[in-house]
């Protein structure tokens, strides 16, 4: 039904051409064959066939549906069916959180899988709605970018496979990430009604940005799938496709190019920074990651934020849709506290340039900043904790987490300087200055196809636009604070990871801007595609050799790591000479075969600077061809190699006994019971100073804790460099507290047990002789439920 209301009207005049009646079909194609493979890699991931299909209508229908007739009513149609249900998804995912927060805010969860309902009753009854269930003026794509599209989407699934093909669904014996086990506690968490608390410690209150576990919640408890299935198999990749989607058609609305649309949607959420065969790495090379699910999940709406401010700089009308601005800015502050204020840099520099070029107040402009700003103030008040307020200013601290400088000044600066500048820059005297301004131009130079667009302010009609200065300062601020500000976890990474999209949309848009013949764009981007491949190594046989580092990570020098950085350098230079060459000759022979559609000066300064604008088109097109031919060709590699078994021993990994034990909890405890467990560290047993991130009782059991875990919460990482120790390993805040929750399990007594369940509510005991030493007389005081391997779990009498 929803298929025949939303499908896209397609005109057949008679006699219709062969190719004409294809078209659809052909068009339509790629979509199917990309539904046809993510149901199948999900069936290979372990998901059970109802589940697919559950979870597939959930998409359909409390997503995609409502979302897309609610978009067409605020925006209006785009003209072809595919941007139309992006969008729609992607406004859909805004619906959800709105109906989420009522549903917790109310305690009526349960009514939460019924709320597209009123959406769609208000759309069939409503006439003057009901035109939005067809797409609207007709303004179909080719052919061409439906199948570009659909590469692009098929990369994302198997990025999205090769994420999640080694981390199995419980229970088995292994280990999982601590993010990971960190979030599947919140997505349990925020299954239940307000307030919520941090579920591994009960009673805190929680302070996170916690939106992206509220999707995923949604999406549990409207289908009934599994919280652990739902986090580390179904929710990544839609949510990634949406973003593709999204950077697709911003970049098409910008660039006024179609084919701008595939590259920058590949380039956006999958391409790599450029790094030439350098054995150097620091993080945030692409904005997704699987371990973040608020990371990946906030590119959606921010993406859809962009487009409506790129539209009020313009001093387009927003009309009916400008409540999207505030609510979209609220869920960027509350899915990623970093999203947000690169974009709010972005429109004040906006506002601060046209008020000057114009000298009139762009009020449009100030009033979605006000919104913007309200909105991430808010934001912090409701989400931000723990790492958002450890974070510090410390310009180059990135520095501490890049091999050339961690390996050789880092060492001396402690576990968390406080100084202007990292303490190793001033030790290392000139040599410490000179590799600093190494590192960052190495690091400026990979990630070139993120901010060479910048050069569209240079051309005078472009410098015009407040969309470019927009863009520009938004990917500027990015930058800017990540590497002026400082975090023990390098969390400053996410402002860079979060503008990475815009970034790369602002290139492509400058791509098109050279107007340049096809073959000038598409000689130096397969040439540009082959270096990646060559010096990462992908292709057998076709491989330039890499640049070697210089000793061990003991044992390497400053002037070590300063050649390396040369070298890489260098082979930066020949490729940006190469790129050139080859877009000015091609360039050359084209004109002398095909007449040029824009007009080529003939002589003097407007020559040159055609020549320059081509030339610069080759080194854009280069730089984009390596940045996807590098992921595509890692990506394709990872898929058809088989994971390596882990050997030996694995100090974190958990055994399939105690993943079954926590599961049985989830499904037998009711869903307001509090657990006490004497679980606390990785690896299991616990220490002192141990690495307070196990995580896994709250996950996988499904239920608070008196107190599992607390290495993130706010006071334990705002001690973060206490006695030397990273905030992970310091020491539980409230000591009575915690003796008084072990001592049920080494020690117990009635009047213990009866303070834990009358001051705490504590109902279940999950005990696990790796953690500790569980005493024999627990078992006469309280009722053993389940024995599984080292857990047993125990029931307190309701009193």
């Amino acid at each position: 039904m929803a298929d025949l209301l939303l499908a896209e009207r397609v005109d057949t005049p008679a006699p219709a051409s062969r190719r004409n009646a294809l078209l659809p079909v052909l068009s339509t194609l790629p979509w199917l064959l990309v539904i046809a493979a993510l149901l199948v890699v999900w069936s290979r991931g372990g998901v059970p066939a109802p589940d697919l299909a559950r979870f597939s209508a959930y998409w359909v229908l409390a997503l995609v549906l409502p979302g897309t007739l609610v978009h067409r009513a605020l925006r209006g149609s785009r003209g072809n069916l595919p941007e139309d249900l992006g969008y729609g998804a992607a406004t859909g995912l805004l619906l959800e959180i709105i109906a989420w927060a009522l549903a917790a805010a109310t305690g009526q969860q349960s009514l939460l899988r019924w709320w597209p309902l009123p959406v769609l009753v208000a759309f069939a009854a409503v006439p003057g709605l009901r035109r939005h269930w067809r797409v609207g003026e007709r303004r179909p794509l080719p052919l061409a970018w439906h199948w570009g599209m659909g590469a692009a989407l098929l990369v994302v699934l198997a990025w999205g496979y090769t994420q999640w093909r080694t981390v199995p669904l419980p229970p088995v014996s292994g280990g999982y990430y601590q993010d990971v086990l960190y979030h599947l506690g919140l997505v349990q968490e925020l299954t239940r009604a307000m307030p919520f608390e941090l579920p591994h410690v009960a009673g805190e209150a929680l302070r996170y940005h916690y939106l992206s576990d509220a999707h995923i919640a949604s999406g549990s408890m409207i289908t009934g799938i599994s919280p652990a299935v739902v986090l580390l198999r179904l929710w990544l990749v839609p949510v990634v496709g949406v973003a593709v989607l999204l950077a697709a058609g911003l970049a098409r609305d910008l660039s006024g190019a179609v084919w701008t649309g595939p590259v920058a949607a590949l380039t956006a959420v999958i391409g790599a920074g450029v790094t030439l065969g350098a054995p150097v790495g620091a993080s945030g090379e692409m904005p997704l990651s699987y371990a973040s699910p608020s990371q990946t999940y906030v590119l959606v709406p921010l993406l859809l934020l962009v487009g409506l401010v790129v539209d009020v700089a313009r001093g387009r009308s927003l009309g009916p849709a400008w409540p999207l601005v505030p609510a979209l800015g609220l869920v960027c502050a509350g899915a990623k506290s970093s999203a947000l204020p690169p974009l709010i840099a972005g429109l004040g520099l906006t506002a601060v340039v046209f008020w000057w070029r114009k000298r009139q107040i762009p009020r449009p402009a100030l009033t979605a900043l006000a919104c913007l700003v309200a909105a991430m103030a808010l934001g912090f008040r409701l989400f931000a904790g723990g790492g958002a307020s450890t974070l510090r200013v410390q310009a180059l601290a990135m520095l501490h987490f890049i091999a050339p400088y961690a390996e050789t000044l880092g060492p001396g600066d402690g576990i968390w300087p406080s100084a202007p500048l990292p303490p190793g820059i001033n030790d290392g005297g000139v040599l410490g200055w000179l590799l600093a301004f190494a590192v960052v131009a190495w690091w400026v130079l990979g990630q070139a196809p993120r901010w060479v667009g910048m050069s569209l302010l240079v051309d005078g009609g472009h410098r015009a636009d407040p969309a470019v200065w927009l863009l520009a300062g938004t990917v500027l601020a990015g930058a800017a604070t990540t590497w002026v500000f400082q975090h023990p976890s390098i969390s400053q990474i996410y402002f860079w990871m979060g503008v990475i999209p815009v970034g790369v949309v602002l290139t492509t848009w400058s791509l098109a801007h050279a107007r340049a013949p096809w073959p000038v764009l598409v000689v130096p981007a397969v040439a540009g595609a082959l270096a990646g491949l060559a010096t990462a190594g992908t292709l057998a046989g076709f491989a330039v050799p890499g640049i070697s580092r210089p000793g061990t990570p003991t044992t390497s020098t400053i002037e070590g790591w300063l050649r390396v950085l040369g070298l890489s350098a260098a082979r930066y230079v020949l490729f940006v000479v190469v790129a050139a060459a080859l877009a000015v000759g091609v360039a050359a022979l084209w004109r002398r075969r095909v007449p040029a559609r824009v007009p080529v000066p003939a002589a003097g300064s407007a020559r040159r600077r055609r020549t320059a604008t081509i030339a610069l088109a080759g080194v854009t097109a280069a730089m984009l061809g390596a940045s996807i031919a590098v992921a595509v060709g890692g990506t394709v590699r990872s898929v058809l190699t088989e994971p390596v078994p882990a050997t030996g021993p694995q100090p974190y990994a958990l055994t399939a006994d105690e993943m079954r034990a926590a599961l049985w909890l989830d499904d037998n405890a009711a869903d307001d019971d509090v657990v006490a467990t004497n679980v606390h560290c990785r690896p299991v047993r616990t220490t002192p100073h141990c690495d307070a991130r196990a995580f896994w009782v709250t996950g996988l059991g499904g239920h608070r804790t008196v107190v599992e875990s607390w290495g993130y919460t706010d006071a334990v990482v705002a001690a973060h460099g206490v006695e030397n120790l990273g905030y992970a390993r310091q020491s539980f805040p409230d000591q009575a507290l915690l003796a008084l929750n072990d001592g049920v399990f080494s020690t117990p007594t009635r009047a213990d047990l009866d303070r834990l369940r009358t001051e705490h509510g504590v109902r279940w005991l999950f005990a696990d002789s790796r953690a500790g030493a569980v005493s024999t007389e627990l078992a006469g005081l309280a009722q053993v439920r389940l024995v599984a391997g080292p857990v047993t779990i125990y029931e307190l009498n309701r009193q």
